[in-house]
């Protein structure tokens, strides 16, 4: 594989967000690195760059005073795990699952996002301030980082609960967010969505006129716009409209697995002419479809084995969330245990492989050999269905530049993925900000 080198324009963003040059360089071709010095080298590149993960969905029974993210809560991530992990920077997540569009749905999805975007106020400024701090800008992430706190950032996913209120846009920037899409699955009163491909429901052909505002009004104030989850034509057509970069929180490359929810060329071609970032997601099916397929085949026939023998009901995903959170997690410890012994089971049986850390790079490294590297960053989706084998929960996030510096990535390739490329569009989008505002007087 050929690892395109930075350009001039990111080499020089590099310094701009702060990656340092690399404190040791791989060994020349006299010399064999060994595992030891390459694990070392790995660490040393992993605790210099700023690590950001920008999707990270959370629940508001998890931001109580008696229960919260200080704990190590049975959630992919928490501070201990991200401080574990070296995970500097998380994106929580605001977001809202679609429902009906007529006020009673608009006023319920309203008020799901002021809940949410509460409850990381409260983590940040009651809970933890002393272990975290919210940033709104790419200059408070290396005040917070440089200060060895962890660093909150606030994504909405889905524009929903806006309603008919194209003002709540301000609201939301005012309320932390950086990031917003315009959909999530099905369409809403902004766009359509990409589940529409599967199911035909589409509304608009794309975007709507209020979604079109929205888009005038994210670049007026310096909100990301995410176009992770919308319809490809809502895609396109927002990347005709914008004024500034767009980001995509979590999405991978259909070229590799096939799945709606992933970029095709042509659409990752578009956001790099647009000078955006797609930030490639750690979601198994989305990684690699077909692997994923046989293996979760494999380990659900073993895992429904052990928990009939532990008499534990296996509830799904939705089951699971319908609990309290005491029964969740008391749920949730019953089904460690049960996916323990099937994992000892397994590894004494000729499985299908699970997909890896190994196979999110060929991800990364797809999208980097199509693109550019400028263009591409990571995130994980974690409580959200992400994760891989080796990169399932934020402890773990060493792994993902360890495989990056077995490929050959440098130091200043690992800042830009890891963290240099969004921060450059976030940079990007609050200038065009600033510059349509004075342009308004």
């Amino acid at each position: 594989m050929t690892i395109p080198r930075p350009t001039a324009l990111a080499l020089g963003l590099t310094l701009a967000i702060g990656v340092t040059a690399p404190a040791c360089t791989p060994p020349d071709d006299a010399g064999e690195e060994s595992e030891e010095a390459l694990v070392e080298r790995a660490r040393g590149i992993h605790d210099r760059v700023i690590t950001l993960d920008t999707h990270i969905d959370i629940s508001t029974a998890n931001f109580t005073a008696e229960r919260n993210y200080t704990s190590d809560l049975p959630t992919q991530v928490t501070l201990p795990k991200m401080e574990a992990g070296g995970l500097d920077v998380g994106w929580f997540v605001v977001y809202t699952s679609q429902g009906l569009l007529n006020d009673e749905g608009y006023a319920t999805a309203y008020e799901n996002a002021v809940d949410k975007f509460d409850a990381i106020h409260r983590m940040v400024n009651e809970y933890a301030p002393d272990r975290i701090g919210l940033a709104l800008t790419s200059d408070d992430v290396r005040r917070i980082a440089g200060e060895g706190k962890l660093v909150a950032m606030i994504g909405v996913e889905n524009a929903y609960p806006l309603g008919t209120d194209i003002s709540r846009v301000e609201e939301f920037y005012n309320r932390g967010a950086r990031y917003m899409s315009l959909a999530h699955t099905g369409p809403s009163q902004l766009a359509d969505a990409h589940s529409g491909e599967n199911d035909g429901n589409f509304l608009h052909g794309g975007l709507s006129e209020m979604g079109r505002e929205a888009i005038a009004e994210m670049n007026r104030f310096g909100i990301m716009i995410d176009i992770s989850h919308p319809s490809k034509p809502s895609i396109l057509q927002t990347l005709e409209i914008t004024r500034a970069p767009v980001m995509a929180s979590h999405s991978s490359a259909r070229g590799l697995s096939d799945v709606s929810r992933n970029l095709d060329d042509e659409q990752l071609h578009a956001v790099a002419a647009n000078g955006g970032v797609v930030q490639t997601v750690a979601l198994r099916s989305f990684v690699n479809t077909t692997r994923n397929a046989a293996h979760r085949e494999a380990m659900d026939a073993i895992e429904a084995e052990v928990a009939a023998e532990m008499g534990v009901e296996i509830l799904g995903r939705g089951g699971m969330f319908a609990l309290p959170p005491d029964e969740r997690d008391a749920y949730q410890a019953q089904m460690a245990q049960v996916r323990a012994t099937a994992a000892e089971r397994a590894a004494e049986m000729d499985l299908p492989p699970d997909v890896s850390v190994a196979d999110f790079v060929d991800q990364i490294d797809y999208m980097v050999n199509l693109i550019g590297l400028e263009h591409v960053g990571i995130s994980s989706d974690f409580d959200g269905g992400g994760g891989v084998a080796g990169w399932d929960d934020a402890s773990e996030t060493f792994n993902v530049t360890l495989e990056l510096v077995r490929r050959g990535y440098t130091e200043e390739e690992i800042g830009l993925l890891w963290s240099g490329n969004l921060l450059r569009v976030l940079d990007e989008v609050q200038a065009m900000a600033a510059m349509i505002q004075a342009e308004e007087g």
